[in-house]
């Protein structure tokens, strides 16, 4: 599976849980629909749940007269697997590649404002770190 595909894939595991709080195996095999397990999409499932109180303070900590419990569940999803990749994630994923990743995916996913606003958001994170 192509890492994108696991980002994807990983986004919807982690907006069936935030959002009907499933158990995390589940939400992964419904987001796989059929297809093999990955070790990509695990990690970051993991890794975002593991590490969630963290990397939502981080993002919190860089928000303008905003909460994260106002960020769109779509778009909340895709930052906290970003924020994960760029803190927690292995060095051979360049912070660019893990943002323009993030920004694509919100395009994807998201309305029209959410790849302008995941873009900015991560690259203060990104310079921050």
């Amino acid at each position: 599976m192509k890492r994108r595909t696991a980002r994807e894939k990983a986004l919807q595991a982690l907006f069936q849980i935030d959002l009907s709080e499933i158990d995390k195996n589940e939400a992964i095999i419904h987001a796989l629909d059929g297809e093999k397990p990955d070790v990509y999409l695990s990690a970051l499932v993991n890794g975002v749940l593991d590490h969630q109180v963290s990397i939502d303070e981080n993002i919190s900590k860089h928000l303008e007269n905003w909460t994260i419990d106002r960020i769109a569940n779509v778009d909340r999803n895709l930052l906290r697997i970003a924020v994960y990749e760029l803190v927690y994630g292995s060095e051979e994923v360049p912070a660019n590649v893990v943002i323009d990743e993030a920004v694509e995916i919100a395009k994807a996913y998201g309305d029209d404002k959410s790849s302008k606003f995941v873009n900015g958001l991560l690259s203060k994170i990104k310079n921050s770190l």
